[in-house]
This record gives structure tokens, C-alpha cells and sequence, in this order.
């Protein structure tokens, strides 16, 4: 008799996951870089994980501004901006101001592998330690610890994404929408006619109507302020528009100059007379004669 032949499949190996990822590894000897699990596996933004990978992965020296972040990714200036302070928040990166030896002052950016960890001592590099960490208080606590890796830069300003991009400015002190300037709260209303997306929640509303009354008591019409809130917008919103909102909002106009209550003395105009020699109309102070009337007796004394 046959031996009976099974369909079922045979039994997986016991070391091999039944579900979830499967990992394919390769001994790689050249052009990698090692991360601590915590920063590849930090909970929150991807994006914040990338740039601190691209950043682990560079060599020292390069740029890591936030225009040489945006070349290299996808993602704009807000996002990357708000990536940096993330990893500054949580110790990876720091920027420091330092002044060289020629007197100019540039930007540094130490990027850590661990947080608080020691540097690993570099074979091939100079035998001097690199500067000191100074103190920085993240989130009740502080960390003093040498830097892991310098990058010179140009000078900039000290903080990432500081000058350039959109960064939502200081909110303002919330008062209650009951009492807010009915004329800024209508300013803020209409702002979705001219562009639907502009749509604020009534917390919103109450954040930005102080620095709206602010304009309006500068002199601006609701009219000035709409065109400047809505003039050259971004094609799309990263965040919600109160952050763009706020930041255009920030900064006080110059109120509108007033006009001089005195009325500006006009220039006397001399009278009309009429010449005793050739009857011509002229201005003077006195009668007498024209100018053309007193060249013609000079030259007749003059003859």
C-alpha cells in the first residue's frame, strides 16, 4: 500500500516570528551609521527622527542649517525648524555662539549621540578635548556634559529657525470672546471671505483679537489690516493659520501721524497796479510804474 501523502503545510521554524516585521540583515563595512535605539525609535515626529539620522550620518563640518535641511529633504522650513528644537528640547543638539580667535563670531552646532554621554576619544584627531558643554536646562533638569561632535557654521542666529521662517509668534494673553473688541473679532470674522481657509475657532479668535484692537488704535482701517493678514499666504498650511496669523500680528504699526492743528500761514500775494507809463498790469506793493517802464528810463538817463 502507498504511503498517504499531507497537503498541510509543514510547521514554521520555532525561531521565526509568526507576524510582524522580519528583518533581512547585512554585515555592512563601509558607509553606515550607528543610532541609539531611543533616538531611532523616539516616539513622536518621523521627521524629527530623520533629520537627527541625517544629521548622525554627516561628517564634521557640514551645514546643517535650516536652507541646507531643506535642500536635502522634502519637507519645509516650519517642519525642520520644528524638528531642531525637538532634538534640542530633548538633548541631541545644541547651538552655540563662539567667538574665534580672529574676533568673529559664528555659530557652532554639537550634535550628541547619547544625550549626556561621553564623548569616544577620536585616534586620528587632534589631542586637544573639545570645548565643555555649558549648562542647559531642559525640562526641569540640567545636563553638563563635553560635545560628541562640532560643526562650525557661518554666523546665524543662535536658535534654529529663527529668522527666516514663519514661526508662530508669543501668543497673546486669551481673554474671554465676551470681551473682546467686537470691531477686531468682525475683523477676524471676515477673514474667511477672503480666504476660506482662514477659519478660527472662538479660542483663536480670542488669542489674536487683542493684537488686532492694538492696530485698529494705531489708526489702521479694518480694511488695512485684512489685506496685510491675507496678502501673499503659502499655497498650503503645515499647521493651522492662527501660528501665521499671530506672527503678522506681532509686531505694532507706527500709529498714523496727526496733522498740525495750526493752519500753515500761505505766502502774501502782492496786489494788482496798473503802470503810469504804459498802462500795464502788474503786482507790487505801491502804484508806480512796470519793470519794463523803469528799464526804458534808465537807459534814457544812462543816454
Amino acid at each position: 500500500m502507498a504511503d498517504s501523502q499531507s497537503n498541510a503545510p509543514l510547521r514554521a521554524d520555532a525561531g521565526a516570528p509568526t507576524s510582524g516585521v522580519i528583518h533581512v540583515r547585512t554585515r555592512l563595512t563601509a558607509d553606515f551609521t550607528v543610532i541609539s535605539n531611543a533616538l531611532a525609535q523616539r516616539r513622536g515626529s518621523a521627521v524629527t527622527v530623520g533629520v537627527a539620522a541625517y544629521i548622525a550620518s554627516l561628517p564634521d563640518g557640514s551645514s546643517v542649517t535650516i536652507s541646507a535641511l531643506c535642500e536635502h529633504f522634502t519637507e519645509g522650513e516650519i517642519l525642520i525648524s520644528r524638528a531642531l528644537r525637538e532634538l534640542e528640547e530633548a538633548g541631541y543638539l545644541e547651538r552655540r555662539r563662539e567667538r574665534t580667535p580672529t574676533g568673529q563670531v559664528r555659530t557652532r552646532t554639537y550634535f550628541y549621540d547619547v544625550p549626556g554621554g561621553d564623548p569616544e576619544p577620536d585616534p586620528d584627531g587632534p589631542p586637544e578635548s573639545p570645548p565643555p558643554r555649558r549648562p542647559r536646562k531642559r525640562r526641569g533638569t540640567a545636563a553638563v556634559t563635553p560635545p560628541s561632535a562640532a560643526v562650525p557654521e557661518t554666523a546665524q542666529a543662535p536658535a534654529p529657525g529663527e529668522a527666516e521662517t514663519p514661526v508662530p509668534a508669543k501668543a497673546e494673553t486669551p481673554v474671554p470672546l465676551s470681551d473682546a473688541d467686537p470691531t477686531a473679532i468682525a475683523v477676524l470674522t471676515a477673514l474667511r471671505r477672503i480666504d476660506p481657509r482662514l477659519v478660527l475657532s472662538e479660542k483663536e479668535a480670542a488669542r489674536l483679537a487683542p493684537a488686532v484692537t492694538r492696530w485698529l488704535a494705531a489708526g489702521l482701517l479694518p480694511t488695512h489690516i485684512t489685506d496685510h493678514l491675507t496678502a501673499r499666504l503659502p499655497d498650503h498650511f503645515l499647521t493651522r493659520p492662527v501660528g501665521i496669523l499671530a506672527y503678522r500680528l506681532k509686531e505694532t504699526p507706527l500709529p498714523v501721524p496727526t496733522r498740525s492743528a495750526e493752519t500753515p500761514a500761505r505766502p502774501m500775494v502782492l496786489p494788482m497796479q496798473n503802470c503810469d507809463g504804459c498802462d500795464l498790469a502788474f503786482r507790487s506793493a505801491e502804484p508806480g510804474r512796470c519793470r519794463g517802464c523803469r528799464a526804458e528810463d534808465q537807459l534814457r538817463a544812462a543816454g
